[in-house]
């Protein structure tokens, strides 16, 4: 029984691939996949305005940028109005933070790094709409990050 499910099984795979791949707008492997968005959203569930968070812009440093680097791009971006910009840099942000060396069997333990505290919360006042917040906790991060 197991050889008639698996090739039914692979067939309805590849024609869903197929068939998001012909999606336009979702060029696969490009990260430009749709929907867009130039405004912070998902965040809290009081901002969430769809159930696919959207492709948000990148900030513009290089991919192998430090914490600090991305708290520097989000805090710039917070001050000329770019929120979506400045979420992607703060999750990027969190992101790389949370790059640490766990024991074995317990990388479910939760971070306990002050950096990543305060990320969190300066998302959390992004998604609550306090732009004003949001900066503070960055700048305050600034200084914990390397």
């Amino acid at each position: 029984m197991l050889r008639t499910i698996t090739p039914a099984a692979i067939l309805v795979a590849a024609l869903a691939a197929s068939a998001a791949a012909q999606r336009p707008g979702n060029e696969i492997g490009t990260g430009s996949s749709q929907p867009y968005s130039d405004r912070a959203s998902n965040i809290t569930p009081q901002d969430a305005r769809s159930t696919i968070a959207p492709n948000l812009p990148a900030p513009p440093i290089g991919e192998n940028a430090s914490p600090r680097d991305y708290l520097a791009a989000a805090r710039t971006a917070l001050l000329q109005g770019r929120t979506g910009e400045a979420q992607q840099a703060l999750e990027m942000a969190e992101t790389r933070a949370l790059d640490r060396s766990v024991p074995l069997f317990q990388t479910n333990v939760p971070s306990g790094s002050p950096l990543v505290e305060e990320i969190g919360q300066a998302l959390h006042a992004l998604g609550s709409g306090d732009r004003g917040r949001a900066v503070q906790i960055v700048e305050a991060a600034m200084a914990h990050a390397q």
